[in-house]
């Protein structure tokens, strides 16, 4: 968060990234925090990427299959999130545990 801190202390830095790439904590869903900090960051039609949201398949397991996996049911918050944010278009790509590339439309 220091590097998010000191580049959006600088204004002349917003909207000035091409593409950023996502592979942090998945607890607290710092993901969906890390996001808000990334579209001012990203310019309009920049990628955002996010890593292992597919999380080895356990994503799509059913809510009533007894799957204790906490990173499971945060990560599945996130996908949720990021479908229904109309600033981006998210597509989820399934390679290895699962890629999610966001075009930011505004």
């Amino acid at each position: 968060m220091i590097i998010f801190s000191n580049l959006l202390s600088n204004e002349r830095q917003e909207g000035e990234f091409d593409f950023a790439f996502v592979d942090a904590d998945k607890e607290n869903y710092s993901y969906i925090n890390y996001h808000e900090l990334l579209l001012k960051l990203v310019k309009v039609g920049g990628i955002i990427a996010y890593d292992n949201t597919l999380w080895q398949g356990r994503v799509a397991h059913s809510e009533h299959e007894e799957v204790e996996d906490t990173y499971r049911d945060t990560l599945r918050k996130v996908n949720s999130f990021l479908a229904s944010d109309s600033r981006i278009d998210p597509s989820l790509v399934s390679i290895a545990d699962g890629l999610t590339l966001c075009r930011r439309l505004r």
